[in-house]
Order: structure tokens, then C-alpha cells, then sequence
């Protein structure tokens, strides 16, 4: 018999009465840098292959849930409509956890745009999930944290913790060999840079995407190949904090990625023209002798990959960037230190 999230949760939590009036939770977004682009099963959202990511610290989602009289739901502190698309979501995924006699009011606020290709999902989803553990006192260990979160949004089980993530694929049908578990190393030189070139929500959204690429792009079939190649070279690059290694196998494996994208049909291009001119300053900068490499989600913005020393060239190059170190405490947003 096929498993749904429903049994999975079963499975997973003690019980469904809140142990507390209120909980409050905070989740960091992440980006992949071996990629997670395709899912083998959609209904529990389990990946087709195996991906490694990075927290982005202070940039994520903040939430607070608290046992009330009726259902509500705040975003940025404007009310949600029951029938909005970001009401659905989320309360269809807080029905798997509670007791349906239970209401419960959720304020969430994003410190990223959403629906701009920066996983504001994931860090949603995880937030949820950190912060029902503490609500109902499930006292949940981090892998079953990372297996509820996925059930929302596949990459949230990669927004658990900080730091670098790697997200096992998993082979059984219930997929509760499939999470996310830390790299416990740090790399304090380490450095995210995000360029945000726009925050208009995508059209397509990834899991759309995903399915689209799946099911109509003749170059997938080569996608779980290269994340076979590319996801030890990058593991090894992390655990030697090798940022040549990291940003080379990084960088080639965001651009595979958004290949398999454009070959779908209708094809799905993330990238605005501003997306490549960066691509191409960055290629130029690292023909100077900057070791600054690029990687992309499923929308325009790009993130660079650099160590600390190269940073005062960089915001020279590009002042709009955010700068964050994931190992800076929970991850602090630097902002040109």
C-alpha cells in the first residue's frame, strides 16, 4: 500500500495536543549547491537524487503559532484570506500535525522576498515544523524534524539546521530514509553573496518546474548522473574547505540544472538579462584573479561563493551585495562588514 503524509506523520509524532499556549521558531533559508531538481515521488516529496546545501544565516523565516479560538494567519503582519494560496498551503500542512478540534493563530514573517528563487518556502515550512515541536512538546529528534519539514516543501528538511546540510535521497517508499543531516564542520572564511535582481514572484513555481523538466526535457536523463558526480567533489570541497574545488563542481552543476530547465517544454528560463551579464562579470573577475564563483535556484538572482579575503574587491564590483557568513553565530548578515 502506497504511503501518504498523513501515515508518515502517524508514525512520527507522540500526540496532537498543544503542551502550550504559544511557540515561536526561527528557520534559515538555504541554497542548494549540488542541486535538488526532480522528485520520484510528489506527494511526499521525495528527491530523485541526493542534494548539499548551505543555511543563509540571519536571511529566513520567523514564526510564532498559539493555540486561539479560530484559525488565522499573518503573513508580515497582514491577515490571509482562507482562500488565498499562502493560507492553503500552509494550514493544509498544519492539518497533518493537529487535532481538528485544535485552532491555532500563525504569524510568520520572511526576512527574504518570496516566490523569488530564494527558497522562502523552505525556511517556512521548517519554521512551522521547529515551531509545532515546541507548541506540542514532541521533543522530535532532527532527522524526524527534517522528514516533517520535507512534507511541506521538499528542500525545507535542508532549513532544519544551519550550516552545510546533505540531503539523503532515501530509497524506502515511506521515505523515512530520506533527510537532511548537518556536515559538522565550520568554515569561517566562508561567504555568501546574493544578488537580488528581482523580487517578482515566479511565474512557474519550482514544483511545477520540477514535474515540467521531468516529464518533457530530453537532457534529464543525464541529471542524476551529474549529481552523482557532482555532489562527492562537493562534499570533499567542503570538508577540505577548498573553495576552488566547491565553486567549479557549484557552479557547473546550478548551469546543468537550469539546461535540463530551458530543454523542457514550454521551456522554463529562470534567468532575465541581468542574470547574465553578472554570470558574465563573474567569468571576467575570476580571468582577473578573483576567486568569486556563481550559483542560481529556479529564479534570477544569483549567489556568489567566495572566501573572506575577496569580499572588498567584490562589493567594489557589485555594492547591492548582501554579504552573509552562515557561521557567524546563527549566520549574521554582514551587509559590507
Amino acid at each position: 500500500m502506497k504511503t501518504d503524509p498523513a501515515s508518515v506523520v502517524q508514525r512520527l509524532i507522540p500526540h496532537r495536543t498543544p503542551a502550550q499556549e504559544q511557540a515561536t521558531a526561527y528557520a534559515p533559508s538555504n541554497i542548494a549547491l549540488s542541486k535538488y531538481w526532480g522528485k520520484r515521488d510528489e506527494a511526499l516529496k521525495l528527491p530523485l537524487t541526493g542534494s548539499l546545501s548551505v543555511s543563509l544565516g540571519a536571511l529566513g523565516t520567523h514564526m510564532k503559532i498559539q493555540a486561539a479560538e479560530e484559525d488565522h494567519f499573518a503573513l508580515y503582519g497582514k491577515p490571509q484570506t482562507p482562500d488565498s494560496p499562502a493560507y492553503k498551503r500552509l494550514f493544509a500542512f498544519i492539518d497533518l500535525f493537529r487535532d481538528p478540534m485544535t485552532c491555532l493563530h500563525i504569524e510568520s514573517h520572511n526576512t527574504i522576498p518570496m516566490g523569488a528563487g530564494l527558497a522562502s518556502s523552505a525556511s517556512a515550512f521548517a519554521a512551522a515544523v521547529l515551531a509545532l515541536n515546541e507548541l506540542y512538546g514532541w521533543a522530535l529528534d532532527l532527522q524526524s524534524l527534517s522528514i516533517l519539514a520535507r512534507l511541506g516543501s521538499g528542500s525545507a528538511c535542508r532549513s532544519i539546521a544551519h550550516g552545510f546540510m546533505e540531503w539523503l535521497p532515501g530509497e524506502q517508499e515511506d521515505g523515512l530514509d530520506s533527510f537532511a543531516i548537518p556536515l559538522t564542520l565550520d568554515w569561517p572564511e566562508f561567504r555568501i553573496g546574493i544578488l537580488t535582481l528581482s523580487e517578482t514572484e515566479k511565474a512557474i513555481g519550482s514544483g511545477e518546474g520540477m514535474l515540467r523538466t521531468l516529464q518533457t526535457s530530453t537532457l534529464y536523463k543525464s541529471w542524476p548522473d551529474q549529481v552523482a558526480r557532482d555532489l562527492p567533489r562537493i562534499r570533499e570541497a567542503v570538508q577540505n574547505r577548498d573553495l576552488v574545488q566547491l565553486g567549479e563542481t557549484a557552479e557547473q552543476n546550478a548551469l546543468s540544472m537550469h539546461a535540463t530547465m530551458i530543454s523542457a517544454w514550454p521551456p522554463l528560463l529562470y534567468w532575465q538579462p541581468k542574470s547574465i551579464q553578472v554570470l558574465h562579470k563573474i567569468h571576467a573577475l575570476r580571468s582577473q584573479g578573483l576567486s568569486v564563483y556563481a550559483t542560481m535556484d529556479a529564479g534570477p538572482n544569483v549567489k556568489l561563493l567566495f572566501n573572506r579575503d575577496q569580499q572588498q574587491d567584490l562589493t567594489a564590483h557589485f555594492p547591492a551585495l548582501t554579504i552573509i557568513d552562515p557561521f557567524a553565530g546563527a549566520g549574521d548578515v554582514l551587509n559590507h562588514e
